[in-house]
């Protein structure tokens, strides 16, 4: 018996949608988003939707408050945080993006979101963290520590 499920119109949207977005033609992927959000409201339609608002348009608030309303009915989909993170980098709100990707990975270990976090190279806090991360003491010690592969 065949278990072939066939894909819907907004399906077929959809996968369209993330192959243009693969070869970096969002403009094309923003197209076929939208097409596929005006025929089926999916939290993971929406969420790739704002993320290509942002790219293309920059409609951050909007953007983000379609991510925002994508996670809410989703919470347990990490792609909807990967994509929230990165509009906040787009908009270059870098702290909102390692917050969101962070509450991410609370659910699951998201490949993508790990590289994500690992380009941007986060920093870890600052050793005595009654001093400022730019002090000397902080500065030097935590360089010696890292080199001896204890930080």
């Amino acid at each position: 018996m065949n278990d072939y499920i066939p894909m819907t119109e907004s399906d077929e949207l959809f996968t369209q949608g993330l192959k243009a977005l693969a070869r970096g033609d969002t403009l094309s992927a923003l197209s076929f988003f939208e097409r596929a959000v005006q025929r089926e409201d999916r939290p993971t339609f929406s969420s790739f939707l704002a993320l290509c608002l942002a790219k293309e348009r920059g409609q951050f608030q909007l953007a983000v408050t379609l991510c925002e309303k994508a996670k809410a009915r989703e919470p347990h989909n990490t792609v909807h945080y990967l994509n929230l993170g990165r509009i906040y980098l787009i908009a270059g709100k870098k702290d909102d993006a390692i917050r969101t990707f962070r509450e991410g990975l609370g659910y699951e270990q998201n490949k993508e979101i790990v590289d994500e976090l690992e380009r941007l190279g986060t920093r870890k806090p600052p050793l005595i963290s009654s001093l400022k991360r730019n002090n000397p003491v902080n500065k030097y010690l935590g360089i010696i520590l890292k080199r001896l592969g204890l930080r």
